[in-house]
């Protein structure tokens, strides 16, 4: 069978089953997108993407994938809203498993869905900065932070924070010290094993503020994320994508470690930490791991 026929077959199997599914969540009204979002638009970016990505073998992810795992994978991303080609997911194969994962930017949109949020804001705080807040019932209230211009260096960020306005009378405050934030860098596959702090040249310390705002954004979701009603449609493709993606890590653990001489093996997955999530998988697809991360932040060159 052609190589052509093989995609078509898959297509059908996939693509095709989950169109049709997408249509009726909405005809049974258990679906909306977001103004502007078109699940079809979606699902063709998500299909060019599939054929050039690949496992770590640089074997074609449509190839080794289930093709159960394939077609999950593309409902999770249209049931959250989400679409590849602004960044907002991308697809890591994990052994014969295909996951949807969502960036910083889709877990934004998601989180503003979920809690109608106006909006998510973050700011790095460097030293000499004034920071001021009470803390009221646990929360951190009447935040106040001064900067000067000069203050600005990457070499003296101190801490960063998300600020996410549901309503004039409900602002949250999510604050990480730096220590805070390296401790989530460490989950990081390309964080060396007896490394202190950011490698030189490294994303994260070329871009050191950035991958700070990405980090507390992160935690600061994850938190609203996990208070919400878990019986919405929504919640229940996003709280599935974050399972299988763990499952997904720990099974290809298992599988490279089977050969090895394994006595005991602790294995701990914390989707608050970015960094786990965000730079670890970058290592299965077929292009180069800093390249993942500078599409990841945002930054950098559009590769």
């Amino acid at each position: 069978m052609s190589n052509q026929n093989q995609l078509a077959m898959v297509k059908k199997d996939t693509v095709d089953v989950v169109a049709s599914k997408v249509r009726e969540f909405q005809e049974r009204g258990e679906l909306h997108f977001p103004a502007g979002y078109s699940p079809d638009n979606a699902m063709k970016s998500a299909w060019l993407i599939l054929q050039e990505t690949k496992d770590r073998n640089k074997r074609p992810a449509l190839e080794v994938c289930t093709r159960d795992s394939v077609a999950n994978a593309l409902l999770d991303m249209v049931v959250q809203g989400l679409n590849p080609s602004k960044k907002q997911c991308y697809f890591i194969v994990y052994g014969n498993q295909l996951v949807c994962m969502r960036s910083y930017f889709g877990t934004m949109g998601v989180t503003k869905r979920v809690t109608g949020a106006k909006s998510i804001d973050a700011a790095v705080i460097y030293e000499g900065d004034e920071v001021e807040y009470e803390m009221v019932n646990g929360r951190i209230t009447n935040l106040v932070h001064k900067q000067k211009f000069g203050n600005i260096n990457k070499e003296n960020i101190i801490g960063a924070y998300c600020t996410i306005v549901i309503d004039k009378d409900n602002v949250y405050h999510e604050l990480m010290t730096m220590d805070e934030i390296r401790q989530a860098w460490k989950k990081s596959q390309m964080w060396g094993k007896d490394q202190a702090e950011e490698r030189k040249g490294s994303t994260h310390d070329e871009f050191k503020q950035e991958m700070a705002k990405k980090t507390v954004i992160n935690r600061a979701c994850k938190k609203f994320l996990n208070s919400s009603d878990d019986s919405s449609l929504l919640m229940q493709h996003i709280n599935r994508s974050n399972e299988a993606a763990e499952e997904a890590q720990v099974q290809e653990e298992i599988q490279q470690n089977a050969n090895g001489e394994i006595i005991d093996v602790e294995y701990e997955v914390d989707p608050e930490e970015p960094s786990q999530i965000e730079d670890q998988p970058s290592q299965q697809v077929d292009i180069n791991q800093e390249q993942m991360q500078f599409e990841q932040t945002g930054i950098g060159p559009n590769f």
